[in-house]
């Protein structure tokens, strides 16, 4: 019998396809972000055995309308739109494509650095509505400042090494880390607050979870360095959307990079659009053909493993927590 996995978003990268049609498995991909009434009709008739899910949220309803579900996968590393108690009770693995697109999101928060840092957006749109701003433009350099990792996996592991030739500083927040990397450059930094005082440049690289939604607010923008600029490629709910406006607009900090927003996509009316000091870029972080290739292989390989009863790496089932329980 043909097995079926159900995409919450478009076909997979051609090397994953090819991965699950060598192995008889029917991939069937859906608009993007479908309605969630629809695609509960749609996962009501075609009773997958896995889901990966690209796009959306994929809620209790959804998890259970499939008799066959054995294996949930996201396509990426960010989970918090899948609802894991859902799964656990029915004891479904979920599976991470635990640092398949490390390096490609990485690169791009590194971009979002320089282009904050330059006003590349800005002067970008400015020079084609007609204007010259070479004798207003002012940026700063990265050469030499302190970088500050909110958290440090795959992705704030490379971008450590990225910024190594530019002599940046790397101080790292991360209370769940058991051992610091041995880099010359990098350091822990125990306190959240420290951090938020002595950094020029802080990106966010943690996972989205209860206790850290709105880790970023007015409180943090106050304390925060003067000139410093924020990048957030991890998750739009760990900043205050508007208490980050308004440190913009009034100078707190420098200027900020985001790739992530909550919700997504944001409004078109947004206060965000209106902010000449911010970099704004559509969650693409991993959108490489290097980093979908591998995520897109990663994903599949854990379905057949499950399927055939291999085991998956333990750090890549993100509900292992609550199926032990």
């Amino acid at each position: 019998m043909t097995r079926k996995i159900l995409l919450t978003g478009p076909a997979l990268a051609p090397e994953a396809m090819a991965l699950a049609a060598a192995h008889d498995v029917q991939v069937i991909p859906t608009e993007p972000y479908m309605p969630h009434d629809d695609l509960l009709v749609l996962i009501r008739q075609e009773q997958p055995d896995a889901i990966i899910v690209r796009q959306g949220k994929l809620t209790r309803a959804l998890i259970e309308a499939s008799a066959r579900l054995a294996i949930i996968a996201k396509h990426g590393v960010g989970y918090d739109t899948i609802d894991l108690q859902a799964a656990a009770d029915r004891g479904i693995p979920v599976t991470i494509a635990l640092g398949a697109n490390a390096q490609s999101v990485a690169e791009h928060a590194f971009a979002l650095m320089f282009s904050v840092a330059r006003q590349t957006a800005w002067l970008d749109a400015r020079m084609r509505a007609g204007h010259w701003d070479k004798a207003q433009a002012n940026g700063t350099e990265l050469f030499g400042k302190t970088l500050g990792l909110v958290g440090l996996g795959a992705i704030g592991s490379v971008l450590m090494d990225l910024v190594a030739p530019l002599r940046m500083q790397v101080r790292v927040y991360d209370p769940y880390l058991k051992n610091l990397p041995a880099r010359d450059h990098v350091q822990r930094e125990e306190s959240f607050d420290n951090l938020l005082a002595e950094c020029d440049v802080i990106s966010l690289h943690c996972p989205l979870t209860e206790a850290n939604r709105h880790l970023f607010s007015a409180a943090q923008f106050a304390r925060m360095r003067p000139g410093s600029l924020l990048i957030n490629t991890a998750r739009g709910e760990l900043i205050d959307t508007q208490a980050l406006v308004t440190a913009l607009r009034e100078g707190q900090i420098g200027g900020a990079g985001l790739d992530t927003f909550h919700p997504e996509p944001p409004p078109a009316d947004s206060d965000l659009w209106g902010l000449a000091n911010l970099v704004a870029t559509p969650h693409v972080g991993a959108n490489t053909t290097e980093a979908r290739d591998r995520v897109g292989l990663v994903a599949v390989q854990q379905i057949l493993d499950c399927w055939h009863g291999k085991t998956v790496e333990s750090r890549a089932v993100v509900n292992r927590h609550l199926t032990a329980a």
